[in-house]
């Protein structure tokens, strides 16, 4: 399947909710925080940095969406925090998630050191050991880090 990544610059023009719902039926909240975050300007992926970037599908209809902050968790402006990555469930397995992925830490090699996330699902945990990241819960806030100066 042929996606298109594209960096967001303001999030509000974007329409997500079909995301934000089918995150919500999974049980995750994330994305919602992601809208409200955005709107009251607590996170608008504007530090140093930091970005926020969709994959489009060939009808141009978002399929994924996610970002990178300097992460709340260290004292090093050099750490940084993979946040709010949601893939759509019909868009998994086709390579939308590897690639937004691969923008992200791409982008953020010009910035960081390295990236962390946590999950607490298996499927993820080996979708991120796939695509570079190593296992690493040494930190209540942390499963998984990729070094980024490799």
């Amino acid at each position: 399947m042929k996606f298109t990544v594209d960096r967001v610059d303001d999030l509000q023009k974007l329409d997500i909710t079909k995301l934000v719902e089918e995150s919500e039926t999974e049980g995750y909240r994330f994305l919602s925080r992601l809208v409200d975050d955005y709107k009251d300007g607590t996170n608008t992926f504007n530090q140093p940095g930091e970005a926020l970037f969709c994959i489009r599908d060939k009808g141009e209809n978002i399929v994924a969406i996610g970002g990178v902050n300097q992460s709340p968790f260290s004292e090093d402006n050099k750490v940084a925090r993979l946040q709010r990555f949601y893939v759509e469930a019909d868009a998994r397995r086709q390579g939308a998630g590897s690639a937004l992925l691969k923008e992200i830490t791409d982008h953020s090699r010009d910035y960081f050191n390295e990236i962390t996330v946590r999950t607490e699902s298996s499927k993820a945990d080996a979708f991120y050991r796939v695509n570079g990241f190593d296992f690493d819960d040494s930190a209540s806030e942390t499963t998984h880090v990729m070094n980024l100066q490799k």
